[in-house]
């Protein structure tokens, strides 16, 4: 596939995994098939979604951290689990074949898209959940975020609404501090990970970052619409995406 037809596939994509993130969660189910919808084999579809999704949260983690929504102690321990977890989850990624990593991708993504699909309004109340931490609370947050950081450095679509579910689920905290840790966490695993992929020279730059430049506009749009109305459109544009992906996948 030629270059100017993988941007044409990559950019509006990556514009749409913005606009879903932004509304909902899980863009990842956008923005990964994206890469691989442009032919790019398995390890360095992943890594250069990692250079671009690296861009985007760390503008998205700023922009919470300035706004006092990110802890610093909670966030330490999320930051040191996510980075662990994600160093060995990429490493092991690296030790798969393209081969067997498609066969896993048609176990996973499915599995993936249905609980953030599932759960993608969350974040939206922030009344679903009341404080509850206890002294138990910094091991909790620690083994979530070496759990998820480890996904998410292996394969990554999904990993905030997981740590948004884990946090408030398990951990017990509020959803307002709960994403702060999940854009923190989120941010270090990308981090980790992209480290491992530019060591594996596994990440195309200029299609990374004309993904970034795309998925940060689409993000930017998405929040500025009204949630009711554009959340319609969110479940239909991620099933298509899957189709198309899964369709190249089984004709390979």
């Amino acid at each position: 596939m030629d270059s100017y037809t993988q941007y044409l596939i990559i950019c509006p994509l990556l514009f749409l995994g913005g606009f879903v993130d932004s509304i909902a969660g899980g863009g990842g189910l956008i923005t990964l098939p994206a890469y691989l919808l442009a032919g790019l084999p398995p390890h360095l579809a992943l890594g250069t979604n990692k250079f671009s999704s690296a861009i985007g949260t760390s503008v998205s983690t700023a922009r919470l951290a300035l706004n006092g929504f990110i802890k610093l102690r909670p966030a330490l321990i999320c930051i040191v689990g996510a980075f662990i977890g994600s160093s060995i989850g990429s490493r092991l990624t690296l030790l798969i074949s393209d081969e067997v990593f498609n066969k896993l991708l048609i176990i996973v993504l499915p599995i993936a898209a249905f609980y953030v699909m599932r759960n993608k309004g969350l974040s939206q109340d922030p009344n679903s959940y009341v404080d509850k931490t206890d002294n138990r609370t910094p091991l909790r947050i620690a083994v979530i975020a070496f759990f998820i950081g480890g996904y998410d450095g292996f394969y990554g679509p999904g990993a905030g609404t997981f740590l948004l579910l884990a946090l408030t689920g398990w951990a017990m905290l509020d959803v307002r501090n709960a994403a702060g840790l999940t854009k923190a966490a989120n941010l270090t695993s990308n981090i980790a990970a992209l480290i491992t992929f530019i060591l594996s020279s596994n990440v195309d730059y200029q299609l990374g970052l004309a993904g970034a430049v795309c998925n940060f506009i689409g993000a930017y749009i998405g929040a500025g619409m009204v949630l009711t109305k554009a959340n319609k459109i969110v479940k239909p544009l991620v099933i298509v995406v899957l189709t198309l992906l899964f369709i190249k996948i089984v004709m390979k």
